[in-house]
């Protein structure tokens, strides 16, 4: 027995499903999940001493590799003067204003937890702006595990939610709307019967958790000239897409301005954070300068503070990693052959196993699991980590080489060939 299935035989008994969030236990591929001992630049070692060039990247935050030394010492900095205080510091105000430089559309900003935090939080801010209830959402947009927002559409373009989860109460789930991503109809009509009610439209502006999904043209710019003509707000979740497909994200890329945007992952250099901002108007409604009131005890604390403002920093000062990501993912997405459908933004990408466009939810849906999971199985056997499960992205950093990229398309185009 590998020491990383027993390690996993192991977890079972204290942990649900052995992991400490679902896909990490490989349901969707089979197989036993390595556990990892330690990573560096473009690479991890799990326990059994195997190497894999990661193209997970924690799900998102690595941008810039494991353990960049430019992140290790500013932790180590941060460890000599304290963990954690409560108490406001000077490195909050700093990350702050890195953000809203940074970001167009947000001219304040709090810092919070996790992303799951910042789109709760958002979402309190919406309703409390407006004194509208509703929320519209789009399938297949994860904007984590908050009850509201697990939910799925039921028939008809503009349904209201069933929960997607046991455990959300139906009048939680009512409170959502759902429609088709990429569907300027489908918004039109959902806005036609709910027009007075809805509070804010959240979305992913390149989604990231039915696999990467851009978004078609004119539809952000239809978001946001529909919220704007109905007084409702426009939230980007950029948790996935912040600092990652752009230095201020994907609002930047393409040029639309919301009212509220969340962020995460690549915000925190590895460690746990999350953030919300935008409109000085909308943010000072947020406690203790107005009534909507949000706190957490970990927020702002100088560990995850000290990671992020050493990420922004080298970020704004080195503009040629974005160049350098965007040549190195495209030639990986350039390994697939014509029956498969890569979708690409920057360093996100995800190849999915149909020969059809995937513009939405049900889109990629239709890709064929049981031929991803036997491509996964063979790029792990040969010491490539891809995300576990169809309906993710996978993530290439500024740590992965040209040698891993070329070695990877040469292992991946060793299985399209056994295929044809």
């Amino acid at each position: 027995m590998t020491r990383s299935k027993a390690l996993f035989e192991r977890a079972q008994k204290s942990i649900p499903g052995g992991v400490n969030s679902p896909v990490r236990a490989f349901r969707g591929v089979g197989g036993t999940p390595p556990f990892v001992v330690r990573g560096q630049g473009s690479h991890i070692v799990d326990a059994d001493g195997k190497e894999y060039v990661d193209y997970v990247c924690s799900w998102g935050p690595l941008l810039l590799g494991h353990r960049h030394p430019e992140i290790v010492e500013a932790l180590n900095r941060a460890l000599e003067t304290g963990t954690s205080f409560g108490i406001p510091t000077e490195g909050e105000v700093e990350l702050a204003e890195a953000i809203c430089e940074a970001v167009p559309s947000i001219e304040m900003v709090r810092l919070v937890n996790s992303g799951t935090e910042a789109t709760m939080s958002a979402l309190r801010l919406a309703r409390a702006a407006t004194g509208r209830d509703l929320i519209v959402k789009f399938e297949g947009c994860y904007h984590g595990h908050v009850d509201s927002l697990l939910a799925k559409a039921g028939s008809g373009v503009a349904t209201l939610g069933i929960p997607d989860t046991a455990g959300v109460p139906q009048s939680f789930a009512a409170t959502t709307v759902t429609l088709p991503f990429n569907n300027v109809q489908a918004l039109a009509e959902c806005f036609d019967v709910y027009k007075d009610k809805i509070a804010a439209v959240i979305v992913e502006p390149v989604v990231g958790n039915m696999g990467c999904v851009p978004p078609a043209p004119g539809f952000l710019q239809a978001l946001r000239e529909t919220t704007a003509r109905n007084g409702a707000l426009l939230i980007f979740d950029e948790v996935m897409t912040g600092f990652r497909v752009a230095y201020g994200g994907a609002q930047e890329l393409y040029g639309i301005r919301p009212d509220l945007t969340t962020l995460g992952k690549v915000l925190g250099g590895g460690l746990p954070i999350g953030a919300y901002g935008g409109r000085r108007d909308l943010m000072s409604m947020v406690a203790p300068s107005g009534p909507v009131y949000q706190a957490g005890t970990l927020s702002g604390n100088p560990l995850a503070v000290s990671a992020g403002l050493a990420m922004l920093r080298y970020l704004k000062s080195h503009p040629e990693v974005y160049t350098q990501l965007e040549a190195r993912t495209a030639r990986l997405a350039a390994a697939a052959p014509s029956s498969i459908t890569v979708n690409r933004v920057g360093s996100m990408f995800t190849f999915f196993f149909t020969s059809e466009p995937v513009t939405d939810f049900d889109s990629a849906m239709k890709s064929d699991r049981a031929r991803f999971a036997e491509f996964h199985r063979w790029m792990l056997e040969r010491g490539f980590y891809l995300p576990p499960s169809q309906f993710e992205a996978a993530f290439v950093s500024a740590a992965h080489t040209e040698e891993d990229i070329e070695r990877t398309v040469e292992a991946a185009r060793a299985w399209f060939s056994k295929q044809a």
